[in-house]
């Protein structure tokens, strides 16, 4: 091994982060039909809330005050849960149920039929935020159902004395206008998620299908490499052959000969994954060289690669991704006060070639970065599985990124890599 060397400081000016995109789907639209219409309910439920107190007296106590209590709290306790986005859905749905059983058993509750009939018992202003509830929490044929069941419902006992005895006529006008309110709202959910699942199904094909680009593109890089040294071999062979004049050059020639025979055979039986070697010292320099590139400063170090080689695909598998990783860090991790480092050593921690590159910008959350975004994945992780090596990336917002590449795959590497895959 050598002595290392000094760190070589690559200048550059900043670039400044690219902004993420967030693609429409169908995960981002139930989150909005949540939180839309918990907010819906909450202020229709706080319009009703006098309403409802001032027909308190004309319940029977005190099954009145439980519904007034289960109604109107569990309209509170879905607004918190909506803001969590936890179980949000199961809230809606079990209150959708218990809303029905009010309207059921409204004429159960009543103790002064006289109460209602100047107001409309209070239950019926908060028709439209259940069924709304109905379409978010249920499938779209039960929301269906739920939809007209629930109007009719109110709109029977709207006819009877405890609900008022307005007569069918009106009672019947109540119900209509409350199936023609929630069919509305149904139609609108229904039509959001359908247009978002279609834009899902479209993104996941065109990202197959660019992730399969991205992988035959890779394939074809490294046989590139590798058809580059055969052609080297055998051309070498020609010349010799050509200037051969002694017996002693025609035998080295032939031996010449054979050796690119079998290297032209190696290359029909194993393609791409031809196991020439490579100097690590010649990959520093590629890394070196894509480094000065950038146009955002790195700090290289690069040490110990002097006697240290890899095969051909390898080294192409282990450059295009510690590139990747730069360019990563160079878009998304900050501006000029960011610091950038990329390290090269050979032959540490029972790896060939470990690289690191490392900066203390803005991080981030894995399960945060969008699936179109294949950097991580497929640039990074899967081109290195390909060849035996391993890349762990280890961020947090505030904290910086560290993408640490190696080959071939250490054992304690790979145990470090299944903890952090397990705590993610």
């Amino acid at each position: 091994m050598s002595a290392p060397s000094a760190p070589r400081t690559v200048p550059g000016a900043p670039v400044e982060g690219a902004k993420p995109r967030n693609p429409l789907s169908r995960a981002r639209i139930e989150r909005i039909a949540d939180r839309t219409v918990s907010a819906f309910g909450l202020v229709f439920g706080l319009q009703t809330i006098p309403t409802a107190i001032g027909q308190l007296h004309a319940l029977v106590a005190p099954w009145g005050l439980v519904m007034f209590v289960a109604v109107f709290g569990g309209l509170a306790v879905t607004v918190v849960l909506a803001v969590f986005q936890r179980y949000v859905k199961t809230a809606m749905g079990i209150l959708a149920v218990v809303y029905l059983i009010a309207i059921v058993t409204w004429p159960l509750l009543v103790a002064d039929p006289g109460a209602f009939t100047a107001d409309k018992p209070w239950v019926w202003f908060l028709c439209s935020v259940f069924t709304a509830f109905a379409a978010v929490a249920y499938p779209l044929w039960l929301a269906i159902a739920y939809t007209f069941i629930t109007p009719v419902a109110y709109g029977i006992v709207r006819a009877l004395p405890a609900g008022g005895g307005v007569g069918a006529e009106l009672a019947g006008l109540d119900a209509v206008y409350a199936i023609i309110l929630g069919g509305v709202i149904l139609a609108i959910i229904a039509m959001m998620r359908q247009a978002s699942t279609a834009v899902d199904v479209a993104q996941s094909q065109a990202l197959a299908k660019y992730g399969n680009a991205v992988r035959q593109h890779a394939t074809e890089v490294e046989r590139v490499q590798v058809d580059a040294i055969v052609h080297d071999s055998v051309l070498t062979t020609l010349l010799s052959a050509a200037s051969a004049r002694t017996p002693e050059a025609k035998e080295l020639a032939a031996r010449m000969a054979a050796d690119a025979i079998g290297h032209l055979h190696a290359a029909e039986a194993s393609g791409p994954e031809d196991q020439s070697q490579v100097g690590l010292e010649r990959l520093s320099d590629r890394l070196l060289t894509a480094a000065n590139a950038f146009s955002s400063p790195f700090e290289v170090d690069s040490r110990d690669t002097e006697l240290e080689s890899l095969p051909v695909n390898v080294a192409e598998a282990v450059y295009s991704a510690a590139v990747q990783a730069m360019v990563n860090s160079t878009q998304h991790a900050g501006g000029p006060e960011v610091r950038r480092s990329l390290s090269i050593r050979g032959g540490a921690d029972g790896s060939t070639v470990r690289i690191v590159v490392e900066d203390d910008g803005r991080g981030f959350t894995a399960e945060d970065v969008p699936a179109e975004r294949l950097g991580l994945r497929v640039s990074i992780r899967e081109r290195l599985a390909k060849v035996g090596g391993r890349a762990i990336v280890r961020s947090a917002p505030g904290e910086g990124t560290t993408v640490t590449i190696a080959w071939p795959a250490a054992e304690r590497q790979a145990v470090s890599e299944r903890e952090q895959e397990r705590a993610g």
